[in-house]
């Protein structure tokens, strides 16, 4: 019996365990997930929501690309018992080493959909652009292919925003100023477009416009994502349907409670909200 027919006849067997009728599960090694997860809920309040963290394996970046693949296989897999309608892999690094063999191995029966860094709509507001990634993503081929295919007759700039991703995720408040002025000061002056290109960075993404200044625009991909997402299952954004919440939290495969560190970013104090009544906190 395959995975699919697996997850099928788990929700056949179990209903109860459902509590919207459709569901979209995001994967990621963090939190970088909750931003996406928060754009399509505001779309489409009616959706459940099944979010699958690897805090087992995290971070991905340093990974080799057969272990990502291997590791957000896993992770989608896991989801599947829920019978998502889709799965958003909310996390550039797992898109890139990952998202074809997901898609190979799901679709056409569960829609995947990938990420990527909004190099292309920052280089039509114009440049220069900067954007800013971790270490790892900063030097590869995949961000050099972006650029050349997107913006290659605008002036960019990669900027490594070192240890910004593990600060977030971490929830370190002084560690999250410190890498954005950081990197802030190691963005040149000038810039009009600065692209996110880590999930996670979205979160703070106030905090950044206000180290960079009101005159840069920040570029990111979750709302543009959701917007896929309800293409590809075929519905239409509607912020005012009945409102569903978070039908489950996986860690590393594992049922897991929502941390109540969430409550550090605004996406997480919606999702929280969200989930009141279903879940139980872990500090």
């Amino acid at each position: 019996m395959s995975t699919l027919d697996s997850a099928g006849r788990v929700a056949e067997e179990n209903p109860d365990v459902f509590r919207s009728t459709r569901r979209v599960a995001f994967v990621d090694s963090g939190l970088g997930l909750l931003g996406y997860a928060d754009a399509l809920h505001t779309m489409r309040p009616d959706l459940g929501l099944v979010l699958a963290f690897d805090p087992d394996n995290m971070p991905y970046g340093p990974r080799t690309p057969v272990e990502v693949q291997r590791l957000i296989l896993a992770s989608a897999r896991a989801t599947l018992p829920f019978a998502p309608d889709a799965i958003v892999v909310a996390c550039n690094t797992a898109s890139v080493h990952g998202l074809e063999a997901l898609r190979a191995e799901l679709e056409p029966a569960v829609p995947v959909i990938g990420t990527v860094p909004a190099i292309r709509p920052a280089a039509v507001a114009g440049g220069p652009v900067a954007v800013w990634a971790t270490a790892a993503t900063t030097s590869s081929d995949y961000l050099r292919g972006l650029v050349d295919a997107f913006a290659s007759d605008v002036e960019t700039h990669a900027v490594a925003a070192l240890g910004l991703a593990e600060a977030i995720e971490a929830g370190d408040e002084g560690a999250i100023a410190a890498c954005i002025e950081y990197a802030a000061g190691q963005t040149p002056a000038g810039v009009r477009s600065l692209v996110l290109g880590c999930t996670h960075y979205g979160l703070v993404a106030e905090r950044i416009v206000a180290a960079l200044g009101e005159d840069v625009t920040v570029f990111d991909s979750p709302v543009a994502v959701a917007r896929q997402t309800l293409r590809r299952i075929g519905l239409s954004a509607d912020p005012t349907a009945p409102e569903a919440g978070v039908d489950g939290v996986l860690l590393s495969g594992r049922p897991g409670a929502l941390p109540a560190s969430w409550g550090a970013f605004p996406a997480g104090r919606r999702l929280l909200r969200r989930a009141a009544g279903r879940h139980t906190l872990s500090s």
